[in-house]
């Protein structure tokens, strides 16, 4: 088979475009070699295109990550250092109670930066999650385990009903269920009960969790779950629940709220099943 020059000299021309940038379709629906060569050349640069494209919005995460950190951590810094500054020269209970302040910052501040890290890693995909088999109960145990201090401390009461078998990445999910965990601590007075309930469907497992508090507000379910802007407390950060809720959609999960019958927020992680 012979391929006319011209044709030749034309592919060459688009190919250079491509290069370039420009957007050329170079599938050719005619037989022959030269037409099998356009189309796989179209096929590549589509990929290639493809490719670059991903890496922009994975550089623009990581640029809108970097300056969420930068911006968050800011008022803290800021604050530890007037207190350094101020610590000569000030009275020994003042000084205490500086650094008490100053240390209680930087556990907050390094929270934050590792809980922006594993943000980001989740929302470009760089996470595995391991699944396997686990129950609620099981689940329940490990995500408690951190805030047993801040439970004992508001004298607050866990209670479990049901025990349903899960299928998760135990680690990863354990973490999301910590934050709402604490969520529904700070939300519930002194003496509260926190209800963890647990139960299945045709269409997912479930685990939900229900404080004793107030309530949800339409204006806070509608921000609950956005970063930097769900936090319904003014020490709040507002990245917990994000944090939460990507890495349940990791894992082909979700995280609904809701006003719970009778009072207080419920919020319920939901295990879809394979289909």
């Amino acid at each position: 088979m012979i391929i006319p020059k011209k044709e030749v000299v034309q592919l060459s021309e688009n190919i250079r475009k491509i290069i370039d940038g420009h957007n050329i379709d170079l599938r050719d629906n005619r037989e022959g070699k030269l037409s099998i060569l356009k189309n796989d050349i179209h096929t590549l640069a589509n990929q290639l295109s493809e490719q670059a494209y991903n890496s922009e919005k994975e550089k623009e995460l990581l640029r809108g990550t970097l300056a969420d950190i930068s911006h968050q951590i800011k008022t803290p810094l800021t604050s530890m250092s007037i207190m350094i500054d101020l610590l000569e020269g000030t009275p020994p209970d003042k000084q205490s109670e500086f650094i008490a302040n100053i240390k209680t910052s930087l556990t907050r501040t390094e929270w934050l930066v590792s809980a922006l890290l594993k943000l980001a890693k989740l929302e470009s995909g760089a996470i595995t999650f391991s699944r396997g088999s686990t129950t609620a109960a099981e689940l329940s145990e490990l995500a408690l385990k951190p805030l047993q201090i801040l439970l004992d401390v508001k004298n607050q009461t866990i209670k479990m009903n049901g025990d349903t078998p899960l299928v998760c990445d135990k680690r990863w999910t354990s973490e999301a269920l910590t934050n709402i965990l604490k969520n529904a601590s700070e939300y519930s007075p002194n003496g509260g009960v926190v209800t963890i309930e647990s139960g299945e469907n045709p269409i997912c497992s479930w685990l939900s969790v229900t404080d004793s508090g107030n309530g949800l507000t339409r204006a806070e379910i509608a921000t609950l779950f956005r970063r930097f802007e769900g936090s319904r407390s003014k020490h709040g950060i507002g990245i917990g629940l994000p944090l939460s809720l990507a890495i349940m959609r990791g894992q082909n999960g979700d995280i609904e709220a809701e006003n719970a019958e009778g009072g207080g927020a419920k919020f319920t992680i939901k295990f879809y099943k394979a289909t």
